[in-house]
């Protein structure tokens, strides 16, 4: 222990506790030690350099610790007004404490009347973490020092210094010489930035360095990153999934490093991070679609089968398919769809894309809520379009429609082509004029009641359509036209609008309906889009699988 001028007294009100250095400025201890930092001060002594005096320090980060005997986290990072001129402890590698035969284990305490220090002496019991979250430690001797008030957050280490741990409680009966510490591995469960300093087998620490140092770049230059998302690219689709979405990039680093067995699974989620760093978008420029493709069965005229993908790097990602009755559909999608997001690529711009069978195209999907807890329509929380199935699978219009994409990508906006209720136009007319001109069409009634003028368009490359989903029933009716209100309206609102940005104007105009006092008269409210860019959607291949069950 000579020489190990790390170990330090805490002191936070009548609380007195140890600590230990671990950089230049950092200090661990116990949160149930500081449990009155709101209130009174806390000083840090060292008593290897009595000549540091007492130094201030803040609780940095605080591991969740609720004030009972038995709650989890008890762990605080305090953080130096200054660096001291101390090296800090270096750490064992995790269940070094747990050898054959059990080495010994020093802890470097404060009990009451000992200012400067006494040792105890411990072995870790075997077996497995009480709780999944402590080890307990039994006395070597029954002379020595018991662990006692003043040794909570005192370092646990082996003979050669190096720690393995950190005593968070005593036993509370006299001549009980037994406690618990926070292993090195739960304690970085705690503050994932102890996770670059523990040598973790499997791992080399040059891997672990810069890891750990792209973290705290992203955190200083504050970059845009959904950790959950990263994380989903980056690893295979056979590495663990957390239970619950990480806080944070430094939880998801450390999730990597402790419960990843793929050893290169570090470099891969590194490189990610390397990749967002070295080339930010702002906004992604291509949306990142995720599919919901509904066609027939062939098993009943109430069979469909349902496929979801999500798109990544121009590649389709499989997330389910399942043959199911149409009543099934909804909720079977709203479960996949949430799942598909962790598919796609950080900071990616998702777009919720319907390929439908043609009679399905004027279904409410965009009025299906999210999920059965959360009733927000699914197009007011994103933008989602949808296309029709046949022409999403014709190789003629796939190669039309991108080379019109192509004329398109510069355009500051393209006119709206009416097709008014009512309309004497012949539909080989409109077919030759939607085929050569226009770009955005634009019908004032539903399919079914626009009939052979709905049925050209998706047969030619329009890129974009739209239609109110109720409303104007087609010919012969009286008063006023409701179709026509909404092909006025649709103008004014798609001027200087580029169309590869529609479907998030679209998204825009059904929020504003649905937040509107009088939702079901507004306009927008049944606003339907298709919205074809097969850019967005490499040639689909046969079915993901055999979509039973």
């Amino acid at each position: 222990m000579n020489g190990a001028a790390w170990h330090a007294r805490i002191a936070c009100g009548r609380e007195v506790g140890a600590g230990f250095l671990v950089s230049a400025r950092r200090l661990l201890t116990c949160a149930h030690v500081v449990r009155d930092s709101g209130k009174e001060p806390v000083t840090v002594a060292f008593p290897g350099r009595a000549d540091l005096g007492e130094l201030p320090a803040a609780v940095a980060v605080h591991g969740g610790w609720r004030e009972g005997a038995t709650d989890r986290g008890d762990l605080a990072v305090l953080e130096l007004d200054r660096d001291v001129p101390l090296p800090p402890a270096v750490f064992a590698p995790p269940g070094a404490e747990r050898g054959h035969p059990a080495p010994e284990l020093i802890a470097y305490g404060f009990p009451r009347g000992y200012d400067e220090g006494m040792l105890a002496s411990y072995r870790a019991l075997p077996g497995p973490l009480i709780a999944g979250e402590w080890v307990q430690l039994e006395a070597l001797t029954a002379h020595g020092q018991p662990l006692a008030g003043g040794f909570s957050g005192a370092a646990v280490t082996l003979g050669d210094g190096t720690v393995v741990g950190m005593v968070t409680a005593v036993a509370g009966a006299r001549d009980v010489r037994v406690g618990r510490m926070l292993p090195v591995e739960v304690m970085a469960r705690y503050w994932p930035g102890l996770g670059e300093l523990v040598p973790t087998p499997g791992h080399r620490a040059d891997a672990l360095r810069r890891l750990y140092a792209l973290v705290r770049q992203a955190e200083r230059t504050g970059l845009d990153c959904d950790p959950d998302r990263l994380y989903a690219s980056a690893m295979d689709p056979f590495d663990p999934r957390p239970e619950q979405g990480f806080g944070s990039l430094w939880a998801a680093a450390a999730y990597v490093q402790w419960e990843v067995p793929d050893p290169a699974a570090v470099a891969r989620f590194a490189d990610r991070l390397q990749a967002l760093l070295d080339d930010p978008p702002p906004r992604p420029s291509a949306w990142s679609p995720i599919v919901v493709e509904i066609g027939r069965s062939g098993a009943g005229a109430d069979q469909v089968t349902v496929e979801v993908s999500a798109y990544r790097d121009g590649r389709r990602h499989p997330v389910g398919a399942r043959r199911l009755p149409r009543t099934a559909v909804r909720g079977y999608v709203q479960e996949r769809i949430d799942e598909a997001f962790t598919r796609l690529d950080p900071g990616a711009e998702e777009l919720l894309t319907f390929v439908l069978p043609r009679e399905w195209l004027n279904e409410p999907v965009a009025h299906w809520p999210c999920s059965a807890d959360d009733p927000t329509p699914l197009g007011c929380a994103y933008p989602l379009v949808v296309t029709d199935r046949s022409r999403h699978r014709s190789g003629r219009l796939r190669h039309q429609l991108s080379k019109k994409w192509r004329k398109l990508d510069n355009s500051p906006g393209a006119p709206l082509h009416r097709v008014d209720c009512g309309t004497r136009e012949r539909p080989p007319s409109l077919r030759k004029k939607l085929r050569e001109d226009v770009e955005l069409a634009g019908f004032a009634a539903p399919p079914p009641a626009a009939g052979e003028h709905f049925e050209v368009g998706l047969n030619v490359p329009v890129p974009v359509l739209v239609w109110p989903r109720t409303g104007c029933p087609g010919d012969g009716h009286d008063g006023p036209c409701s179709g026509t209100a909404f092909l006025d309206r649709l103008t004014e609102s798609v001027v200087g609008v580029p169309p590869a940005e529609l479907p998030a104007l679209v998204r825009e105009l059904r929020e504003t309906a649905d937040a509107d006092e009088d939702p079901d008269s507004h306009w927008a409210r049944e606003v339907q889009l298709l919205w074809d860019d097969p850019r967005c959607f490499p040639a689909p291949p046969a079915a993901l699988h055999s979509p039973v069950g």
